[in-house]
Order: C-alpha cells, then structure tokens, then sequence
C-alpha cells in the first residue's frame, strides 16, 4: 500500500499580499470618492487663497505690486497651511479606516488564517497604502502649484517650479499625504475601533502641533517632531524661519517626515502579532 502525498501550499509572497492588499484597497466603495472630494477641497482651499489676492491686486499700491513680484509671494499660496490642514485630517481618517475598517467587518480575522504571518500583512498594506497616498499627494501637490500661479499669469506674478524653495515646497506636500496616511494606519491598528481611531489621528497629527509653542526649547523640539511643524519648515521662506527663537532646519525637516513614515509602518506591523480584536 502506498501512502498518498499531500502537496504543501506555497507560502504566500510579499506580491501575493501586496496583489491582495491592492485588490481589497480599491474593492471599498469609499477609497473611490474620499480620494477626489480631499483634492476638492484642499484645491478649493489653496486656489481660494490665491484668488483672493488677484481680486485685490488693483488695490495695490505700485510698491507693494513690485515688492510681490520680487519676493515671490505667490509661492505661499501654493500650498496653503488651512490646505495642509485637510489634507492632514482627512488622510490620516482615511489611514484609519483602511485598517478599522477590516476590524469592523471581522475580514481580519480571516486574512490571519489565510496568512499567519501578521506583520507581513500589515507591511504588504502599509506599502499599498502608502504608494497610493504618495500618488495622490503628488498629483494634488503639481496640480495645486499650477492652478495657483496660473491666477496670477495676468498680473506676471506668479513663481515657476525653479523658483527658489517652490521644488522643496511641492515635494514636501506631496509627501505630506503619505505619512498621515500610515501615521493613521498605525493609530488604527493599535486602537481598532473606526470613531476612536479617526478621533485619536486628528488629535495627534493637527491638535497636539498647535498646542506645542515654539518660544521654549522643550517645546519646540516636540514641536518641530510633528509632521505638520515639518511640512512648515520645508513650505515657508527661510528667512521667516529664521524669525523663530528656535527654528527648524530643512534637513531636520526630512528626517522627521522620514521617520514618522518608518515609524508608522513599525507601529502598524507589531501592534497586530497577538491580538485580533
């Protein structure tokens, strides 16, 4: 008698995870219209701002015209902070919910049986999450920097992307949307619950930076760690930085951005190795 061999089933790939990551990213009716109304109305907010200084332009003294030329003002409104602010919240909400939202509907549990492997799980979402968040801040950034400028075509006041800091300030908008995205992912895995999760990002990427002074050193150091106070650093003209008793530096800008990224994606892999709900 012989004794039949079951074949063992492969074990599953980072692409597999990724390929199914993907898959169930875009399968949730929500990523389809969240995504566009951010855009909407983070455009609607920095195209606002410019607007509002074409309206007046007239109303300006010859002086003060010139002075907005040669200072290329018009780059603050590419990327306004009331702008980055949405951005903030609303993609770190939308971080949440990719992960709470798995814990909401118990498919989890059933990733976790199919993969033992959490935190390859997590890293193979994370990466997902991250590379779409990356695409869509890009292309929010570029998109925003154009129509702004474009307002003030009439008057030749707007900035190129040569102007000096506008490449730093795009770049750094369009990472802006990354690190919210896995900083909320990390809050949603270590919370599980959607209200709670969206409630605690909010709190930590936009209400913990604006109650964090930049007049004392040990404050401004917390201050200075925040990814909002960083996209500031890289968005604002170094000699208004240089105003602070305690300024930022740009590479320490970078770092922080980098680090919150890694972080998150640290946060979010280990959270999820023994608990399932």
């Amino acid at each position: 008698m012989t004794t039949a061999t079951l074949a063992l089933e492969p074990r599953a790939r980072l692409t597999d995870l990724f390929a199914a990551e993907w898959i169930k990213l875009w399968s949730l009716r929500s990523t389809a219209w969240t995504l566009p109304l951010i855009a909407l109305a983070v455009l609607g907010l920095n195209l606002g701002t410019a607007w509002d200084q074409v309206r007046y332009w007239d109303q300006r003294s010859p002086a003060d015209q010139a002075g907005f030329i040669a200072d290329g003002l018009a780059m603050m409104t590419a990327y306004t902070s009331n702008g980055a602010s949405v951005l903030l919240l609303a993609v770190g909400a939308w971080g949440a919910v990719t992960v709470t939202g798995e814990y909401g509907t118990g498919l989890i549990r059933t990733t976790f049986v199919a993969v033992p492997a959490r935190s390859s799980v997590m890293v193979a979402k994370a990466l997902v999450v991250a590379a779409v968040a990356t695409a869509f801040g890009a292309l929010l950034a570029a998109a925003s920097f154009w129509v702004t400028q474009a307002q003030y075509a009439e008057h030749h006041a707007g900035v190129t992307i040569g102007h000096p800091g506008a490449l730093r300030l795009v770049v750094a908008s369009a990472l802006l949307a990354p690190v919210a995205a896995l900083a909320g992912m990390a809050v949603g895995a270590l919370l599980r619950h959607g209200a709670f999760s969206v409630v605690a990002a909010t709190v930590l990427l936009l209400i913990v930076p604006a109650f964090l002074s930049t007049r004392r050193h040990g404050t401004a150091v917390l201050a200075h760690a925040m990814p909002f106070r960083a996209w500031e650093t890289l968005a604002e003209r170094s000699d208004l930085a240089a105003l602070e008793p305690y300024p930022a530096t740009p590479g320490g800008a970078w770092l922080v951005l980098a680090c919150w990224a890694a972080g998150s994606v640290l946060v979010t892999a280990l959270a999820v190795r023994r608990r399932d709900q």
